[in-house]
Formats: structure tokens, C-alpha cells, sequence
């Protein structure tokens, strides 16, 4: 059994920073790409990042220039840097990964989610 587990969300005010980190534990072998996605109410699940395991990155048009992604294999986490926030950034920030279980198939894991709240 694999979990993900996100924290550092919370309320900042526009132009500020937060960052966000998710842990992945339990029978893992190696975890391949991660990722952070978001959804906001009434809206679909959109991409914000991701990143393979020697450090190629992908970002969504909305966040390219303010946020990073980051990853420390030897801790099995997931770092997203978020700098120059924006209202329209309020969402549930969720953690993913592709995990390769030490005895089993490989597959996607998702975090619970957190909230991230930008005011103006």
C-alpha cells in the first residue's frame, strides 16, 4: 500500500508564497513521475506540474514563471514552490505519483488534497 500525504497549504494574500510538499510512503520500489494538479469549485482538475525522476519538468500555461517543482528521491517527496500568487490560483492543490510497488504492478497514487487560498 502506497499513500501520499500534502501539507503547507493555507491563506496567503495576493503577491505572496507558499509551499507545498508531499511525502510518499509505504512498499515502494521507485517512483517515477510526480505531480501536483488543482481544482477549484465548479471547475475541472487542471495540470500545474510535473516532474520526472531525474529532474525534467512540465508546467501548465497559468503558473509558468511563478511556480517550481522540485523533488528529494531519498525522502520519496514532492516540493512545489509557489511565488507571485494570484486570486485565481485558489484551488485544492493535489499530489500524484507513478509509483513502482516493491512487489505488485505499477500505478498512479493521489493524495487528499489541499486547500490553497489566495485573497486580493
Amino acid at each position: 500500500q502506497v499513500q501520499l500525504v500534502e501539507s503547507g497549504g493555507g491563506l496567503v494574500q495576493a503577491g505572496g508564497s507558499l509551499r507545498l510538499s508531499c511525502a510518499a510512503s509505504g512498499s515502494i520500489f521507485i517512483i517515477h513521475n510526480m505531480g501536483w494538479y488543482r481544482q477549484a469549485p465548479g471547475k475541472q482538475r487542471e495540470l500545474v506540474a510535473t516532474i520526472t525522476r531525474v529532474g525534467g519538468t512540465n508546467y501548465g500555461d497559468s503558473v509558468k514563471g511563478r511556480f517550481t517543482i522540485s523533488r528529494d528521491n531519498a525522502k520519496n517527496t514532492v516540493y512545489l514552490q509557489m511565488n507571485s500568487l494570484k486570486p485565481e490560483d485558489t484551488a485544492v492543490y493535489y499530489c500524484n505519483a507513478d509509483v513502482q510497488a516493491v512487489v505488485g504492478a505499477r500505478g498512479d497514487y493521489w493524495g487528499q488534497g489541499t486547500q490553497v487560498t489566495v485573497s486580493s
